[in-house]
């Protein structure tokens, strides 16, 4: 495995049509937005989708949510106590925290909080390198709701009729822009490789794969553009916050509703010195 010695920002442009990218439970399972109208998907959504992908390309992942499920495990802790490397580690907190890192690749890449109930003396934290931003699109985002019917009782006796109504909702078209970092320092802690990086990267253009659901019909999302920044030191000779200023997504001129990826106008600012490559999505 190859240290992980350059400092790495990246970007990634999608795009929702029909389709609802990040019910919020809070709100009726609508899609998430701002106060000002913009469509948001969460760093914790985009986290699950990542380490769907990761366990695709056969790596192994500890937060594994129950329809992605490849080892037979029902809980965190069973995961966690099946592993040899923690069991023997459980009163050292480096040593646990670093045999997790070895095992499992989000662990050294988003971090983790092993603290299970159950009287273990265990309660450790590992700080990965991976950070990623909510996702926010470039324009309002227009919500529709549709009036669905359920045609069957769930259960037999019960006092709900089989027409009961519910409601389905999605947005129209959104085009969102995510951004995210990879730390040296918190690499070397957590031994997250060179290696690594680029199966986040592949995991990242590829994002949409195997993802489809009834909310998320196949092809309804879509990475149109991955940027990846590259410095030439551990610490980056730009600050994260400049070198994600660098894109810049707007409608072009003249659109005042956009209703597809070509509609938007996307530009990126060079940083002298800074190494930049542009992938389009699978």
């Amino acid at each position: 495995m190859s240290k992980f010695e350059n400092k790495v920002d990246f970007a990634f442009i999608f795009s929702v049509s029909n389709a609802n990218p990040n019910g919020d439970p809070l709100n009726g399972n609508r899609p998430r937005e701002n106060y000002e109208g913009y469509g948001e998907v969460s760093d914790v959504c985009i986290k699950r989708k990542i380490r769907n992908r990761l366990i695709d390309m056969g790596q192994k992942v500890f937060v594994q949510s129950d329809d992605k499920c490849v080892d037979g495990f029902k809980s965190l802790k069973d995961r966690a106590n099946a592993c040899e490397g923690l069991n023997k580690a459980k009163k050292d907190r480096d040593v646990y925290a670093r045999a997790a890192c070895e095992e499992w690749i989000d662990v050294r890449s988003f971090g983790q909080v092993f603290a299970f109930k159950g009287g273990e003396d265990v309660s450790v934290g590992v700080r990965g390198p991976v950070s990623l931003h909510p996702a926010f699109s470039a324009s309002p985002i227009d919500i529709e709701s549709i009036q669905i019917t359920k045609s069957v009782n769930s259960v037999t006796g019960e006092k709900k009729s089989s027409d009961t109504m519910g409601m389905k909702h999605r947005v129209n078209f959104g085009l969102y822009t995510c951004y995210g970092s990879i730390n040296c320092q918190l690499a070397e802690r957590t031994g997250f490789s060179e290696e690594d990086a680029e199966l986040i990267k592949k995991a990242l253009i590829s994002l949409f794969d195997n993802d489809s659901s009834s909310a998320r019909p196949d092809g309804s999302m879509e990475i149109c553009k991955v940027y990846w920044w590259r410095h030439n030191c551990r610490s980056g000779q730009y600050s994260s916050a400049k070198v994600h200023r660098c894109l810049k997504v707007s409608p072009k001129e003249g659109v005042a509703s956009p209703k597809s990826f070509g509609d938007y106008e996307i530009t990126v600012d060079r940083l002298e010195g800074l190494e930049m490559k542009e992938y389009n999505g699978i």
